[in-house]
């Protein structure tokens, strides 16, 4: 019985850490959203600014790995025997993606835009060949372009 509740303790503290964890990246990350607003990540055919105004451009890339907590994959696996939407990878994927553009933009602090933003994801160690995943990696990459100081 004290094995029992053990588990079911470690259980509980294992997900309550797990969420907490994810609720403060989640803050940090639209702390840092709000701050980098100012610089544009975008797809475009033609850079909006004249060839005598561009003083720079060069390719950046951020990139970010998150990790999964077991309780969540226990949900995941579950849910994969009765299908539906995997929120917690879901997640993840959001988390990671959102962190790489961070990432991104904090390397190019004095870029006017980033130009032709590409994200790749991936998954990572040694579940993945399973199709169980454990970590996501996504790089987001792009041309950044600093203009002339006028």
């Amino acid at each position: 019985m004290n094995d029992l509740i053990l588990i079911l303790a470690l259980t509980a503290l294992g997900y309550f850490a797990g969420t907490w964890a994810e609720k403060r990246h989640y803050r940090s990350i639209r702390e840092r959203e709000k701050q980098l607003l100012h610089i544009p990540a975008i797809t475009m055919k033609d850079i909006p600014y004249p060839n005598g105004e561009i003083r720079s451009s060069r390719l950046v890339e951020g990139s970010a790995v998150i990790s999964i907590d077991y309780f969540k994959r226990l949900l995941a696996g579950l849910r994969n025997i009765f299908g539906g939407t995997i929120i917690s990878y879901e997640s993840l994927l959001d988390r990671a993606r959102r962190e790489a553009l961070l990432r991104m933009k904090e390397s190019a602090p004095d870029a006017a835009v980033i130009i032709n933003v590409r994200i790749e994801t991936s998954a990572i160690g040694k579940y993945s060949a399973k199709r169980n995943i454990g970590c996501i990696e996504a790089l987001a990459y792009g041309t950044a372009i600093e203009l002339n100081k006028q």
